[in-house]
C-alpha cells in the first residue's frame, strides 16, 4: 500500500515556499501565492465521470495534488510534473506514493513514457496550474498538442486563469481542433481565478461531475 501523503504544511508555510520560488524566478513561477483549496474545488468539480487517472502540470506547493487524492485519485494513477526544483522535491516529500516528474510541460509525452504512469494507458484528465496566458502561441501549442497526446478520446484538459479571458489563443484552438468551455470563477483566490475547460471537438461530450446526476 502506498504510503499517505504527509499532513499539510500550513497555509503560512506554503505561501512562503512559494513565493521564495517566485522571487528566484518570477516568470517560471505563475504567481505570488500559491492556488486556494476553493478554486481546487471548482477544479475538481469539471472532473469527467469515472475520472480515474491524472496528470497535473506546475504542482507548485501541492495544493491540486492534495484535493485530487482527496477526491478520490489513487497515488499511482496521479503524475505530477513540475518545472522548478526545490517545489518537485517539496512535492515528493509530500506525496510519497504519487509520482513526482521534475521537467517541462511541453516534454509531457517524453516524461509519461518514462515513468511508471505512462504503462497503464493514456490519462483522464490534465489539470493544469500553468500560466498558459502569459506564454507565447508556439509554448501554448506545444503543452496543449503534448497533453492531448497523453489523453484518452474523450479526456480534458482543465487549465484555470486569473481573470475572465481564455488564456489559449484562438489560433491554437482552431490549429489543435480543441473546443473551450468556461467554468466557474473563484473569486477567494488571491488573485480571482476562473476555470476552462479544453476538449477535442471532434470527441463525445464529456459530462463534468458537478453536472452529472
Amino acid at each position: 500500500m502506498s504510503a499517505p501523503p504527509t499532513p499539510p504544511r500550513s497555509p503560512r508555510s506554503a505561501r512562503w515556499a512559494f513565493f521564495r520560488e517566485w522571487l528566484k524566478s518570477p516568470r517560471r513561477t505563475s504567481s505570488v501565492s500559491p492556488s486556494s483549496p476553493q478554486l481546487a474545488r471548482h477544479m475538481i468539480a469539471e472532473l469527467p465521470e469515472r475520472t480515474r487517472r491524472v496528470i497535473e502540470l506546475g504542482g507548485g506547493t501541492g495544493v491540486f495534488t492534495r484535493a485530487l487524492l482527496a477526491w478520490g485519485i489513487e497515488p499511482g494513477q496521479l503524475l505530477v510534473v513540475e518545472l522548478n526544483t526545490t517545489l518537485a522535491a517539496l512535492l515528493e516529500r509530500d506525496f510519497p506514493g504519487v509520482e513526482i516528474a521534475q521537467g517541462n510541460a511541453a516534454e509531457l509525452e517524453a516524461l509519461v513514457a518514462s515513468s511508471r504512469f505512462g504503462l497503464d494507458g493514456p490519462a483522464d484528465a490534465v489539470f493544469s496550474g500553468l500560466g498558459l496566458l502569459a506564454m507565447s502561441q508556439s509554448v501554448q501549442r506545444e503543452i496543449l498538442a503534448a497533453s492531448f497526446g497523453c489523453l484518452g478520446p474523450e479526456g480534458c484538459f482543465i487549465q484555470f486563469t486569473y481573470g475572465h479571458t481564455n488564456p489559449v489563443s484562438p489560433q491554437v484552438l482552431t490549429e489543435l481542433g480543441l473546443h473551450v468551455r468556461r467554468g466557474a470563477t473563484t473569486w477567494r483566490n488571491l488573485p480571482p481565478a476562473t476555470v476552462f475547460v479544453y476538449t477535442r471537438s471532434r470527441s463525445v461530450h464529456v459530462v463534468p461531475r458537478s453536472m452529472a446526476g
